[in-house]
């Protein structure tokens, strides 16, 4: 009786095995046909993800776009969005990507929120989100926003939860310009590291940069720089790099790279104390430049990653140039840099910074933004274009301390992180968890 019974039991087992199969693909069916039932949606696509437990899938979606939102009916383009769905009652965490997306990686504020279901949108014109005729002037401002209130309010439909917009960086810029926009699309909008530039070359950061940290190390470190200037015949041949990935010339990507060097030092957190003494042997000097690594962004692969953003800096949202003053007598193979040289081949001749579309968002962000949250960090470089409040809305704004272009609420002092929850409790209607 015993090896019948046991027989019986592995059956029933399978057997209730395939039918909670068929169950669960039947239900996967039904929420594939739901996403597909949307506007705009051509098609979806979903990878086993092990990295969040309860949630096995990340779909990938495409949804079509006008390439100009003020011609629906002209030339369109496939916008990439990256899904995890946990409940359509839930919270929906909205990534406002300001670059290539690369998954719906919500980090703290998906345990902040609860594991809600995360939408990650990337940015027109990068990664697979990028007309076939590339046309530069539709890359505007507005025309993400449009884009980003398109795909808000097609989901809308499904996902009954509040909704919190959240980027870093140039995606905190993104979750902001949407704001602007569209401010009753999402309940929440919450920007970390977000620079909010008034110029095509805003001379804050300047100003920030002859200010942070002592003058010891202000001055340590721009004699490290000019000894990199001097120095460059040794400098060079040690940098293990090839001369034919630097289209526009190694030694003027190399002096752009000593001029970019304290911007990106404090940005990214590179420790100051650690650097060498102008007079130390050539190798050290190339292993500070290298921990800092700016020759990068004038490589022919940074360039193209980043030459949409450039674009977006240079006619609408702003960006830097350097104060040469100290380095101009050393500056052999770049003796009148500008970042324009970043910009898309073609269009450094053609580019007109539009000064009105950043008043319209600074206007708006200091007298009608309400619920946004801002995060910076004390020591980035950025913070010296943070957004400034004058008390207008209901806004919060954390400025963490001994942070970087990192700044999180839970890096935050204990009176911050309180300001925050609190503030996130009475938007959304419901208790957040604490870090």
């Amino acid at each position: 009786m015993g090896p019948i019974m046991s027989v019986r039991k592995i059956s029933f087992i399978a057997l209730a095995a395939a039918v909670a199969s068929v169950a669960l693909a039947r239900k996967q069916d039904e929420f594939e046909a739901k996403i597909m039932a949307l506007p705009h949606v051509h098609g979806i696509s979903f990878k086993q993800d092990t990295n969040v437990p309860g949630s096995p899938k990340i779909y990938t979606i495409t949804f079509e776009q006008p390439v100009d939102h003020t011609n629906p009916n002209g030339p369109k383009f496939e916008q990439r969005i990256f899904l995890r769905h946990q409940a359509f009652d839930k919270p929906v965490l909205l990534g406002t990507e300001g670059y290539e997306a690369r998954g719906p990686y919500g980090g703290e504020l998906m345990r902040i929120l609860g594991t809600p279901n995360q939408l990650t949108v990337e940015h027109r014109y990068f990664g697979t989100s990028t007309p076939k005729n590339l046309d530069w002037k539709f890359l505007t401002i507005k025309n993400a926003a449009d884009d980003m209130h398109e795909i808000v309010t097609a989901f809308h439909k499904l996902y009954t939860g509040k909704w919190v917009a959240s980027g870093a960086s140039k995606g905190g810029q993104t979750s902001l310009f949407y704001k602007c926009y569209y401010p009753s699309d999402v309940d929440v909008t919450v920007a970390y590291v977000a620079p909010i530039n008034l110029g095509q070359e805003d001379p804050r950061i300047y100003r920030w940069l002859d200010t942070v940290g002592d003058e010891a190390t202000r001055r340590k470190i721009k004699d490290l720089q000019i000894a990199f200037l001097k120095r460059e015949d040794e400098i060079i041949p040690l940098l293990n790099v090839k001369a034919s990935d630097y289209s526009m010339g190694l030694a003027k990507a190399y002096e752009y790279g000593v001029l970019e060097f304290p911007f990106a030092l404090w940005q990214y957190g590179t420790k100051p104390e650690g650097l060498p003494s102008p007079d130390a042997p050539a190798a050290d000097l190339v292993k500070s430049y290298n921990q800092v690594n700016p020759l990068y962004y004038y490589s022919d692969k940074g360039k193209k990653f980043f030459e949409p953003f450039y674009y977006q800096a240079f006619t609408e949202i702003g960006y830097y140039n350097y104060d040469i003053t100290d380095f101009k007598p050393f500056l052999k193979a770049n003796p009148n840099p500008t970042n324009m040289d970043l910009c898309p081949p073609g269009t450094k001749e053609t580019i007109v910074y539009n000064p009105n579309t950043l008043a319209f968002v600074y206007n708006f962000l200091q007298y009608k933004a309400d619920n946004v949250i801002y995060v910076y960090g004390e020591t980035d470089t950025w913070s010296a274009t943070q957004m400034e409040l004058i008390g207008r809305t209901n806004a919060v704004k954390i400025m963490v301390r001994g942070a970087y272009h990192n700044a999180s609420i839970r890096a935050a002092s204990p009176e911050q992180r309180s300001q925050v929850y609190d503030a996130m409790d009475t938007w959304l209607g419901f208790r957040t968890n604490r870090l």
